[in-house]
């Protein structure tokens, strides 16, 4: 299994995206910390991961405040005794809003949960990682910060900082023999995508299926990647087969777009 014995910390679990990385984590092998600041929903990803057989905490957080940060991280190496894996998908909705609607303190909001929260729980796993010399840190990053769609202005711009971020931390961490890296996202198809178009349909009145064309008439593969298959690509930073990149940028998407 590709992360076989590995301790993975997954932020920002939640119905899309988060839950896959966390299940698909444990599915190869790796005992999962799950946080969110849902703990219903932890719950039922914790039970999801348990009943097939897979070890795993779960741990209320938000990463918009370093104490819990720090908690999680802690909680972690107390249940589980090291930290090999941090995949920081928590983020903020963008308001999708033009720029002169938008309150400057809205991009504020978003910066600190998708990009500080991201680097407040790097720096909780630093002093481990940095003790044991290994570790693998994967920031999910998105197209919107090469790409963005009008009105992801906060979102953009945040996740934008973010992959700036993570090509410094490249350098600092390095010589600990600790790895980070950023997986870009691009459309996922899963549980939110899929609640949006059937509000696309039922607003416009025209055919779910139309939107969902549309979109993959734009991606080179023809679909709309499923977030489980996009999952794993993200968790291959984790894993032993990546010991040599760190800095990198890989687009996940389908083939929407190149750089």
């Amino acid at each position: 299994m590709l992360l076989k014995d590995k301790v993975v910390i997954v932020t920002g679990v939640g119905p899309g995206m988060g839950r896959k990385l966390a299940v698909e984590a444990a599915k190869e092998g790796a005992r999962v910390a799950l946080s969110a600041r849902s703990q219903g929903f932890l719950d039922e990803v914790l039970h999801e991961i348990t009943q097939a057989g897979g070890e795993a905490i779960a741990v209320k957080t938000d990463v918009a405040e370093s104490e819990q940060c720090e908690a999680l991280a802690q909680r972690t190496l107390d249940t589980f005794g090291r930290i090999d894996g941090l995949v920081n998908s928590a983020y903020k909705l963008a308001t999708f809003t033009s720029f002169e609607e938008d309150a400057i303190e809205a991009w504020a909001a978003n910066y600190n949960v998708t990009c500080l929260g991201a680097l407040r729980m790097t720096k909780a796993v630093m002093p481990t990682m940095k003790k044991q010399r290994s570790g693998a840190i994967v920031n999910i990053t998105a197209l919107a910060a090469v790409q963005p769609a009008a009105g992801q202005f906060d979102y953009a711009a945040a996740k934008a900082a973010l992959e700036s971020a993570t090509r410094s931390l490249a350098k600092e961490l390095g010589p600990y023999n600790v790895r980070i890296n950023c997986a870009r996202m691009g459309w996922l198809w899963g549980a939110p995508l899929q609640g949006y178009f059937a509000g696309q349909a039922q607003a416009t009145g025209l055919p779910e299926q139309q939107f969902v064309d549309q979109v993959a008439s734009r991606i080179a593969l023809g679909v709309i990647p499923p977030d489980e298959e996009c999952a794993r690509t993200a968790l291959l930073f984790v894993s032993d087969y990546t010991r040599m990149v760190t800095g990198a940028t890989l687009n996940v998407n389908g083939g929407e777009f190149f750089m």
